[in-house]
């Protein structure tokens, strides 16, 4: 495969994984069974000032770039397309799905929207083009500080999660489930479409070189 067509496919891949991330957010905020610890604090910020939820998503993931900076993190093309593209799919997503109320409907709804959520972060972290700014900030804390990683993650989203929570976003059964399952999930869907690195190309030799030549090393 030539390089422009895995550029192309990984571009690709990242645009469909975050569209489809966000819109696995809409569908479990329409189950009302409980959001992620993050969309528990969006949800709650979302209720104390009338802006939109996907609004709100762009302007916290805005933010929690910014604290790449004191970390030395670098985005990537993703990290930058995550915190643009995330919160206007979410605003289609409850455009167009309906909230539900009865369990019949809100659980099947919800184990929709995680399913959705693992193959759409498999698809956008296997494209390698940056994590997200939320995972990027766990990620980078453990590096400067050697912290290990479990204990970074759980700090971070127990405190949104507690934020979150106290200024009305829905904790719930949901909640639960995410955190318990979204791990084994994305370790299946992450490696099944992360996209191979192109491979070395083998040195050559340049004309009139002679037999023990070796080219430096790029």
């Amino acid at each position: 495969m030539s390089s422009l067509l895995i550029v192309s496919r990984r571009i690709l891949q990242l645009a469909v994984g975050l569209f489809l991330y966000g819109f696995a957010i809409a569908m479990m905020v329409r189950a009302a069974v409980g959001v992620p610890p993050w969309d528990v604090l969006t949800q709650g910020l979302s209720l104390q000032t009338g802006w939109p939820f996907g609004v709100l998503t762009n302007v916290i993931g805005a933010l929690v770039l910014l604290l790449w900076i004191p970390l030395r993190q670098k985005p990537g093309v993703g990290t930058v397309l995550n915190v643009l593209l995330i919160g206007p799919s979410i605003e289609v997503g409850l455009a167009v799905i309906p909230a539900q109320h009865t369990l019949a409907l809100q659980l099947p709804l919800f184990a929709g929207g995680l399913a959705l959520l693992a193959l759409a972060s498999g698809l956008y972290l296997g494209a390698r083009l940056g994590p997200g700014p939320r995972d990027g900030l766990m990620t980078g804390i453990h590096k400067r500080w050697g912290w290990p990683l479990w204990a970074v993650r759980s700090a971070i989203e127990v405190s949104v999660l507690s934020v979150g929570w106290l200024l009305g976003g829905n904790v719930g059964l949901g909640t639960l489930a995410f955190a318990l399952l979204i791990g084994p999930m994305v370790g299946v869907t992450i490696p099944l479409l992360r996209i191979p690195e192109a491979p070395a190309r083998p040195a050559t030799r340049p004309v009139g070189s002679h037999a023990g030549y070796m080219p430096d090393s790029a």
